[in-house]
């Protein structure tokens, strides 16, 4: 057991979440004085002593992505300057994360760009749940708890248990999470063959696998415009899914997105809170929202009082 004592803040981005996180592991939420000067610039001020303490600062970089990342950054140099012992930045949501890659000539690999600024900024650890892709943890030269929102929708989905289920990767590059999920509850595996045109309109070419007369749960790791989501609702359907539902870890939803699933095959999307969803997500018949909270302040704990958290793991 350590010592020192563990402080959690939050930026704007979700305080909600921070609030939450705060309850289940019964500390208050730190005090600081953070707000804009009118040309935008972030100003940020520890309220309270944090000398030699062990800080969480919950910030996901969701939209507006930039001033949330540097907000974020800001926080993190101010702890640094002001002695903490060690500063882990939690970010349910890590921005920039499709970006990983050089997939055309002449691209910056901006997920690598972001793990090389909150380390110049003075971050010691990183969590972070559900990565675009895993390999991100590698573009991180400090530790980084990788957590993963599985157990939240194990939970949920047990309760379709006894029917006919088939868990669906909405393409190639999410089979092994796919995988996982049916593994634990029991069910088929398909897979959607998708190719996008040269707009990058995603177009669903074919399913690979049992969905005639199934139950079909679509798993991905972010639904962002909803576009391939939809895509692949409409080929289950007419592949003789008995049902469709998916869930995403993370509910960008931006753009078009809510209408597109308003209006598609879809019976309900499942998405966690890592993003503070809008007031027309929360109002949808068609959107239903799972806290991540207890996950991450389980994770918060195990990280503080040095034991694993592997244990939270799928």
């Amino acid at each position: 057991m350590q010592n020192r004592q563990l402080k959690l803040f939050t930026g704007t981005a979700h305080p909600q979440l921070a609030k939450e996180i705060a309850e289940h592991i019964g500390t208050p939420l730190g005090r600081a004085s953070l707000k804009r000067f009118s040309d935008t610039e972030v100003s940020f001020q520890i309220d309270e002593n944090i000398r030699g303490a062990d800080v969480f600062i919950l910030q996901p970089t969701c939209t507006p992505v930039d001033s949330h990342i540097i907000e974020l950054c800001v926080m993190i140099d101010a702890f640094r300057r002001s002695s903490a012992s060690r500063i882990t930045a939690v970010m349910p949501y890590y921005g920039y994360a499709r970006q990983d890659r050089k997939d055309k000539p002449r691209v910056p690999i901006s997920a690598k760009l972001v793990a090389n600024l909150l380390s110049a900024a003075g971050a010691n650890r990183v969590l972070t749940m559900d990565l675009h892709k895993a390999q991100i943890q590698a573009f991180f030269d400090i530790p980084v708890d990788h957590l993963f929102a599985a157990p939240v929708f194990i939970e949920h989905l047990v309760r379709k248990a006894d029917q006919d289920l088939t868990i669906v990767s909405p393409d190639a590059g999410g089979v092994e999470r796919a995988r996982a999920y049916a593994k634990r509850l029991g069910a088929e595996l398909a897979i959607i063959d998708k190719r996008r045109s040269s707009d990058g309109a995603a177009q669903v070419m074919n399913v690979v696998g049992e969905v005639q007369d199934r139950v079909c749960i679509i798993q991905d790791d972010i639904v962002d415009t909803a576009g391939t989501l939809t895509h692949s609702a409409e080929a289950l359907r007419s592949n003789g899914a008995s049902g469709v539902f998916a869930c995403a870890v993370h509910g960008v939803l931006s753009g078009p997105a809510l209408d597109r699933i308003n209006n598609s095959a879809l019976e309900k999307l499942v998405v966690t809170n890592t993003i503070p969803p809008r007031s027309a997500i929360v109002e949808s018949d068609k959107v239903e929202i799972l806290s991540v909270a207890p996950l991450l302040g389980k994770a918060i704990e195990s990280i503080h009082q040095e034991t694993s958290v592997s244990s939270l793991f799928v």
